[in-house]
């Protein structure tokens, strides 16, 4: 009798699986479940964290960092294991400190920007002039500007996909370069953050064409608003501040790689991965340890289970964070090998809770499958207008389709490019649900012969 039921149970299961995927949904169940109690993502960050900590590209401790990795990922039982360079410009900070030296002293909390220019070593005092907006300061006049310390407020706020960095983020991305050509002697924004802890958020910003740079530094969020609150008194406020980094010259970077082989070559390259480099303010846990972690877990699961159909490729991109130069050096090297999927983690470890594509054939039988085999972590299908990240883009770029496992982000950005970017931030239940879910995407695109692009330039607009 319990015979029978089984049976009748694996036949169902293969009526109800769609049509080129029908060996799929055991095996991924079984992959699946197990990953819920997986302990290697968290053996990775916990190492990457401690072992090697701070890893901003192009420094000795991301060349640490890459040694670490080829180590980790042979012990591991990946095959393939190697480190592509890439030279790429290197800029580090210095000192930074700001005060309000008037009408009310008092120091703030701040650090430099990506690619900030330097004050003089002894600092720079100016009346700080302030903006509800970067459009506020693109429209004004450049005779309250020039000379002057630039001050740029707004007021982000934590959504859950993160949709609210791409336009807050701007200000960090665009305001240095509006400011310094309007004359501005610097310029201080409020964190690009959802936070109020008294921590500042770094990130980069480049330089527009022409524009000559100048000191450029976030505060605090609490310190923003303390400043905000001091300029509504409506008396000249005057502000020192000190910043020394400086552009070190071009410098090595790289990309580690590890591969599952697959068992047929001509069936196509599935990339998975995220970004070795870190800011060095905290340790780089949530951005982007997790992320290798969670990826190079789930890759090795899938290969453990049997050798796949395609080779499974996970690469830990170097020097994301100061402008996605691994994803760029990647693309070159890379562009001519067959690449039927790219995507990576690099939102943190919190729940995965929804599966979007960007595929020129969504209904491809394949995915269904994933969005299937998805369902029952909790993981609903989403839109076939996925980004893929800084490090995949150039890839998609050339028309691979894309996949993205978006995870939680409502608090991912109280901790993003700040000194509590740390271990202790990351729930090993929700680190695990995040294999679970990567290891279900593995199992079944690596082991189909479906295809789901290419995405041609018309499809991606």
């Amino acid at each position: 009798m319990k015979k029978t039921m089984i049976r009748a149970g694996a036949a169902l299961i293969a009526l109800a699986a769609p049509a080129g995927a029908q060996k799929q949904p055991a095996t991924t169940e079984v992959l699946r479940d197990a990953a819920l109690k997986d302990d290697v993502a968290w053996d990775l960050t916990e190492g990457l964290t401690t072992e090697v900590g701070q890893r901003l590209a192009g420094t000795e401790a991301e060349a640490r960092a890459r040694t670490w990795a080829v180590t980790r990922l042979k012990a591991l039982g990946f095959a393939n294991v190697r480190i592509e360079p890439f030279d790429m410009p290197v800029w580090i900070r210095g000192a930074e400190t700001a005060e309000i030296t008037a009408p009310f002293p008092q120091k703030l909390a701040i650090t430099a920007l990506g690619n900030s220019g330097a004050t003089p070593p002894a600092g720079l005092t100016a009346e700080v002039v302030g903006f509800a907006s970067l459009d506020a300061l693109i429209a004004a006049d450049p005779a309250k500007v020039r000379g002057k310390i630039v001050f740029v407020t707004h007021r982000m706020g934590a959504t859950q996909d993160g949709s609210s960095y791409g336009p807050f983020g701007n200000v960090r991305r665009a305001g240095p370069s509006a400011a310094a050509k309007l004359g501005a002697a610097a310029i201080v924004i409020r964190s690009i953050g959802t936070d109020h802890h008294r921590n500042p958020h770094t990130g980069v910003q480049s330089w527009a064409a022409g524009v000559t740079p100048i000191p450029a530094a976030a505060l605090s969020v609490p310190d923003a608003e303390q400043l905000e609150r001091i300029l509504k008194r409506g008396r000249p406020v005057t502000m020192r501040l000190v910043l020394t980094p400086q552009m070190t010259g071009v410098h090595q970077s790289g990309n580690v790689i590890a591969e599952v082989p697959g068992r047929d070559a001509n069936a196509g390259i599935v990339l998975v991965g995220g970004h070795l480099d870190s800011w060095d303010l905290g340790t780089g846990a949530i951005d982007d340890a997790a992320g290798v972690a969670i990826t190079a877990a789930a890759a090795k699961r899938v290969g453990d289970a049997g050798r796949p159909l395609r080779t499974i490729r996970v690469v830990w991109f170097g020097a994301e964070e100061v402008g996605g130069f691994g994803g760029i050096a990647y693309a070159k090297r890379h562009a001519a090998e067959k690449h039927v999927l790219v995507g990576e983690s690099d939102f943190g470890a919190d729940r995965v809770w929804r599966f979007d594509t960007r595929f020129a054939n969504p209904k491809a039988p394949a995915a269904a499958a994933v969005a299937a085999a998805l369902l029952p972590l909790g993981i609903a299908r989403g839109t076939n207008e996925a980004h893929g990240g800084t490090d995949v883009e150039p890839m998609a770029a050339l028309g691979v389709p894309i996949a993205d496992l978006r995870q939680d982000g409502t608090r991912y950005f109280d901790l993003h490019h700040t000194p509590d970017d740390t271990l202790d931030k990351i729930d090993p239940e929700q680190l695990r649900q995040n294999v679970a879910a990567w290891t279900a995407l593995l199992s079944v695109v690596a082991n189909t012969r479906d295809e789901f692009g290419p995405i041609t330039p018309a499809a991606q607009q």
